[in-house]
């Protein structure tokens, strides 16, 4: 299998056009995805290729566009709407939560919701509150809907593959800070990962660092930081937030006994939250330490730049959070 280094939005674009060239049910849909070629370029030359029948711009309206994907997956397409970032996701959350992850259980098995919403996720260069979201969590609250969360490129191209592939409706996030960051990609059109199955990024012996997205540059970092003083850190990247792959956190927790969970989003009622959660109640006996999190401050996250990087988590904050667990 050849590979290329591509950086995250080529690796989507790439998934994209193979899944389209590979079934003619999938189409793209949603803000300037034709003409403007996507606002995260993730589209880019897919109108050309593909024509407006197949790459359709829609009119500014997120719950028509995610309510006509839920309809044309229900009558055996496979749309792929982009929200130009998950804060807009709000607005269609009716037909997201209410409609595509209930029909398929509501109505008995009948009918299924193959149906991907691609969605930029996190800060973006003072894009300031309302624009800043890491809201992923939210959605993976609901059952019914899968939510994946990929922090490589190539776990990007075979995520969003598989995502297509799959019967369920799937909320697929894309972290703006990963966009332009390169990494080896397979060059194989049949190269998909499997759904709600984490990936070990690092084995480690000291303590285990769960994350997801851009979580894991972060946490990576730390571990390189950390190994220099003797420190080794597992980094389990959970890629899915539902499915939830907590048997693999469960068997580097047991070769640790310690656990630092990193997070782009909020501290309350968080991905942050359930892990620590999880953990207490089914690994109590192998528990050296609280688990400790690293998260996002718990404010609207502000405008001026050195406010706003403060409020955000950052590779020294996963290095203390590990030293603190760890007691050194």
């Amino acid at each position: 299998m050849s590979v290329k280094m591509l950086p995250m939005r080529e690796a989507l674009r790439a998934a994209l056009r193979e899944e389209m060239l590979r079934d003619e049910r999938v189409f793209v849909m949603g803000e300037e995805v034709g003409v403007w070629q996507g606002t995260h370029r993730v589209t880019r030359g897919l109108l050309d290729e593909f024509g407006a029948k197949r790459v359709r711009d829609t009119p500014i309206s997120e719950m028509a566009i995610a309510g006509v994907a839920v309809g044309a997956a229900m009558a055996g397409l496979r749309p792929v709407a982009e929200m130009m970032t998950i804060n807009f996701a709000f607005l269609a959350i009716d037909a997201i939560i209410n409609h595509a992850a209930k029909i398929h259980y509501m109505f008995d098995g009948m009918f299924r919701v193959p149906l991907v919403i691609r969605a930029a996720s996190g800060w973006g260069d003072q894009a300031t509150a309302t624009h800043s979201h890491t809201a992923e969590p939210i959605f993976a609250h609901f059952p019914g809907l899968y939510v994946a969360c990929p922090a490589t490129p190539a776990d990007g191209k075979g995520m969003l593959k598989t995502a297509i592939r799959n019967d369920n409706p799937v909320l697929f996030t894309e972290s703006i800070g990963l966009y332009s960051k390169p990494g080896p990609v397979p060059d194989d059109e049949d190269f998909v990962l499997p759904v709600g199955k984490a990936d070990i990024k690092r084995e480690g012996r000291h303590c285990t660092i769960v994350t997801y997205a851009r979580g894991l540059e972060w946490s990576l970092h730390a571990a390189d930081e950390l190994a220099k003083e003797g420190i080794e850190c597992e980094v389990v990247d959970m890629r899915w937030l539902r499915p939830l792959d907590m048997a693999t956190v469960f068997e580097s927790f047991k070769k640790t006994n310690h656990c630092v969970v990193v997070e782009e989003s909020l501290p309350f009622y968080s991905f942050g939250s359930e892990i620590a959660a999880q953990i207490q109640e089914h690994m109590f006996d192998y528990m050296d330490a609280p688990v400790k999190r690293v998260t996002a401050m718990d404010v609207p996250l502000p405008y001026a730049r050195d406010i706003e990087l403060m409020a955000l988590p950052d590779t020294s904050k996963v290095v203390s959070a590990v030293k603190e667990v760890l007691h050194v």
